[in-house]
């Protein structure tokens, strides 16, 4: 194995219509041990990971500056290396603020290895608008007490620029001699 350990590959997610904005947001947990924290859940490499030390349940925050666009978010879990450190119940929460988190979804893992996506749809199933993401272990496997996440990515749907930019065409006279002012 190379130095650089078990690099993730970066997908080209223009086919998916995808694209990741966890580096727009702001990121904290409700603990960590030193050397086992934000940086190590964010580094793009599998063989690291963030560490809890605390009570359950354990937090992760994931704060924008705005409200955005979220389609999913994906975990990176491997039962194998981390036994009873492997969370098997998780809860994906969101709000404008840590006051009115709802919970959009609940998920109980088996013995998960590898990636795990977790679409997050309103009502409607479009993809949600939030300030806030917050992802709870709500328990762990063989009943652990702290929990290891290796990776956490998030999703935004990608943006059509080109039509958010174009003028809508005007057919009468009167509106089409406004159609250039902007």
């Amino acid at each position: 194995m190379s130095s650089l350990g078990n690099k993730i590959d970066d997908v080209d997610l223009t086919t998916t219509g995808l694209r990741e904005i966890g580096s727009q947001a702001v990121w904290s947990l409700s603990s960590c041990k030193p050397g086992f924290g934000v940086d190590q859940l964010r580094d793009n490499s599998t063989d690291t990971y963030w560490q809890s030390d605390g009570i359950q349940p354990h937090l992760v925050n994931i704060q924008f500056r705005r409200k955005t666009t979220v389609h999913s978010v994906a975990l990176y879990a491997d039962f194998k290396s981390d036994e009873s450190y492997t969370p098997n119940k998780i809860s994906v929460r969101a709000g404008n603020n840590f006051h009115d988190l709802q919970e959009v979804e609940l998920l109980e893992l088996g013995e998960p290895s590898g990636w795990i996506s977790i679409r997050l749809a309103d009502s409607d199933g479009k993809p949600i608008r939030t300030f806030m993401i917050q992802i709870a272990a709500l328990s762990n496997h063989q009943n652990g007490r702290d929990t290891h996440m290796r990776q956490i990515r998030v999703y935004a749907p990608m943006q059509n620029t080109t039509r958010n930019n174009r003028l809508p065409s005007f057919s009468g006279v009167d509106c089409s001699m406004y159609s250039t002012i902007r």
